[in-house]
């Protein structure tokens, strides 16, 4: 898994989000599907391009798993 994405049973009930945040994947997903920009979500949520790079390499991961 991506070092910048963590799972943790206590974090938003065990759905994947970014390291030191309570950033979770989905909604980064789901933001850039709806439009929104890279720079426009790392603004609203805090975080960096790096994060955002690192959601799509885990939905990538996901896609692509038997």
């Amino acid at each position: 898994m991506n070092e910048r994405i963590i799972i943790d049973s206590s974090i938003r009930h065990g759905k994947p989000v970014i390291r030191e945040t309570r950033v979770p994947v989905h909604r980064i997903i789901g933001n850039l599907a709806g439009g929104a920009t890279p720079e426009e979500i790392c603004e609203e949520y805090g975080i960096i391009d790096a994060d955002v790079r690192a959601a799509l390499e885990y939905a990538v991961e996901l896609v692509d798993s038997p």
